[in-house]
């Protein structure tokens, strides 16, 4: 007979198992073989660090004080925790749970009732009883390590999130950084102009004092230099700004967002990087907000077995061990032990369809999350490519920006040659000069964009990429 019962539960099992499996496969997206080719770009190098390629130690400083300071990381570390917290609880629930119990009590029995006592029976009885009470369910359908599996993938799917936020914060400090250091470089251009155009007006001044020049000529001047200081506090304004911006993502307290200043690299900022050619496109497949995507999926996977082992019978075990006696002193004594062994067996007869239910909104779920694995990674290539494309254009036009400045100094030099020479009027000077001063600040504008784009390449491959052998 027991060898019966237990070919019978054998048996049980093994369908049991079968009927668990979900049959899932993680979605395998079309990828393209490598990123567009890029022929005759040298390659780079980036480690984790990628924020070093730029080889400006003050830029390192601040990210490293932006990931240890930054609240959004200490909101991901906490995250982090408790998610592995979870993770313990639901281990736990995969392992006997053991209680210890004591108690006692006195009891008096009536004598006036109909109930007779026995001879000998004392009204007052007293009690007294210790054990140890354990309790266990057999995990036969794997739902408790299914559920175990599912708080795993949430654990990771957390530190994934962590890692998001570490790349999107290295690279909005890296990117608030080339602005303040694009704005310094055009407040020097502005300073520059300024002190030219101040120079070229007190020499005016002095042509109309000895008659030579006319006040039209002057006041041209006058105006062309309030212009150059309106811009100035354009720009330093907006450095106030960006100043605000940077030190809020590095952390610090508000006395020092209101008085606190961000530090440069003296001497400004070197050549913009560039991306290699032939990356592949696997490598885009660690991006952490694809990680994350892909162990939500497996968390909702394992989720569904859960959902599938509520249809099938609990098999639990009871036992306890222990002492009961009338009086304390004989509590532990030989004669006083107390055991009990105990299987139960619990299975779901009618429950309005909420089993049905719950193992219909767990398959929908995991369908939501292979829709997000999928959007996450079709917009980790449009990342890329909008990145790659801004790359190229942002070099092409910086180097139209630098030809441009070259043309317009050459074309100022000579229109104050023609100036001095009385072929031309002042005008012509003033309007290349506006030009030039135009096309250097363009220029500022295309570098930083040139690094914009480098690093938000990197944030869309997730924090760099290695050199093809």
């Amino acid at each position: 007979m027991r060898k019966r019962l237990l070919a019978a539960l054998l048996a049980s099992t093994l369908a049991g198992c079968s009927f668990l499996q979900t049959g899932f496969q993680q979605p395998a997206p079309a990828l393209p073989d490598a990123w567009p080719a890029m022929a005759g770009q040298p390659a780079s190098l980036a480690e984790a660090r990628w924020w070093t390629l730029f080889r400006d130690q003050t830029l390192d400083a601040l990210v490293e004080e932006a990931l240890q300071h930054n609240h959004d990381i200490a909101i991901g570390a906490a995250r982090v925790l408790e998610a592995e917290a979870r993770l313990g609880v639901t281990d736990a629930q995969r392992y006997p749970v053991v209680t210890a119990n004591g108690g006692g009590n006195r009891t008096g029995i009536s004598e006036a009732t109909d109930t007779p006592m026995f001879s000998g029976m004392p009204r007052y009885q007293n009690n007294y009883r210790a054990t140890l009470e354990a309790s266990y369910e057999i995990d036969v359908w794997g739902k408790y390590r299914r559920a175990s599996d599912a708080a795993r993938a949430e654990l990771l799917a957390a530190q994934a999130a962590q890692d998001t936020v570490k790349v999107t914060l290295a690279a909005e400090v890296a990117q608030q950084y080339f602005n303040l250091m694009a704005g310094d470089a055009q407040l020097a251009v502005l300073a520059e102009e300024l002190q030219t155009r101040n120079e070229t007006l007190d020499l005016l001044r002095l042509r109309q004092r000895e008659g030579l020049t006319s006040n039209y000529e002057v006041r041209l001047a006058e105006a062309e230099v309030a212009a150059v200081e309106g811009q100035r506090a354009v720009v330093r304004r907006s450095q106030d700004t960006l100043e605000s911006t940077l030190l809020l993502l590095l952390g610090r307290s508000p006395r020092e967002v209101m008085q606190g200043g961000v530090d440069r690299a003296p001497g400004g900022m070197e050549q913009p990087l560039w991306v290699p050619d032939g990356l592949p496109s696997e490598l885009l497949l660690r991006r952490p907000d694809i990680r994350e995507a892909e162990q939500k999926l497996l968390a909702e996977d394992a989720r569904i077995a859960v959902a599938r082992a509520e249809f099938f019978p609990s098999i639990s075990l009871t036992a306890y061990l222990g002492s009961e006696s009338a009086t304390l002193g004989k509590l532990f004594s030989g004669p006083a032990g107390i055991f009990q062994f105990a299987l139960g067996l619990g299975q779901p007869i009618f429950n309005a369809g909420r089993l049905s239910f719950s193992l219909k909104a767990a398959e929908a779920r995991r369908e939501q999350a292979i829709a997000g694995y999928q959007r996450s990674v079709a917009a980790a290539f449009g990342d890329v490519r909008n990145a790659l494309t801004a790359q190229t254009m942002a070099r092409e036009a910086l180097q139209a920006e630098s030809q441009r400045v070259g043309a317009l100094r050459e074309a100022l030099r000579l229109a104050n040659l023609r100036y001095e020479g009385g072929l031309s009027s002042r005008l012509e000077v003033l309007d290349a000069d506006r030009q030039l001063l135009l096309a250097q600040m363009a220029r500022i504008n295309a570098e930083n964009t040139q690094r914009a784009a480098i690093v938000s390449l990197f944030k869309a491959l997730g924090g760099g990429w290695q050199a093809p052998e």
